[in-house]
């Protein structure tokens, strides 16, 4: 029994050790980082939109930062909505998209209808290789936008299509997630102390 709770213990803390790991390897990317929340920051204040896309837990993590924007980041400042949307919500158009067309198209699609040179695209992937984000990184390029990546391991194909890529150091892919939404909080919160300097809202 004695033997037990000890595995347990030290597995628990290796786990947090990982994780802990996984985030620490942000400060090699300092300045994406700092560029990112300027470009970003820039975007709002000329009316542009953040856009967000990512596949299953990524999915996820798209939802909860473009919620962090819409709504509210932290509960003790009040503030106008921010532009923040995700290009993959409802089963229609995921489902649609992904019969009449491809499931490699499901971000492509919504990018076009609402996306323009002013936005901000933020894509998150664990591999950094799903073809559907690499199709998204094309589009954007192609409409003028200014994208950045959350990556996990070595960023994948997607590193080089982004123009700011941040890649966790990490081949462990709840280390890697757990990474991409400290990270979102910590740039969406250095961009609404910007807004909140400089605009009135």
């Amino acid at each position: 029994m004695k033997k037990s709770k000890i595995t347990t213990n030290e597995n628990l803390l290796k786990q947090i050790e990982d994780s802990i790991s996984a985030k620490k390897s942000l400060e090699n990317y300092y300045k994406e980082i700092q560029s990112s929340i300027k470009l970003i920051s820039k975007s709002l204040l000329k009316n542009g939109k953040v856009l967000l896309c990512g596949n299953g837990g990524s999915a996820a993590d798209a939802q909860h930062l473009a919620a962090e924007f819409l709504v509210r980041l932290r509960p003790n400042i009040n503030r106008q909505p921010l532009a923040a949307l995700t290009l993959a919500t409802d089963t229609s158009t995921l489902t649609a998209c992904g019969n009449d067309y491809s499931f490699n198209d499901i971000f492509v699609r919504p990018l076009k209808a609402i996306g323009n040179k002013k936005d901000i695209l933020i894509v998150i992937s664990t591999s950094g290789n799903s073809q559907n984000i690499i199709n998204v990184l094309k589009q954007a390029k192609k409409m003028g936008m200014k994208t950045i990546g959350f990556l996990g391991k070595n960023g994948g194909k997607v590193k080089k299509l982004c123009n700011i890529p941040i890649v966790v150091k990490s081949n462990i892919t709840a280390r890697i997630q757990e990474s991409h939404i400290f990270l979102g909080h910590y740039i969406f919160e250095k961009v609404e102390n910007n807004l909140i300097k400089k605009i009135k809202i």
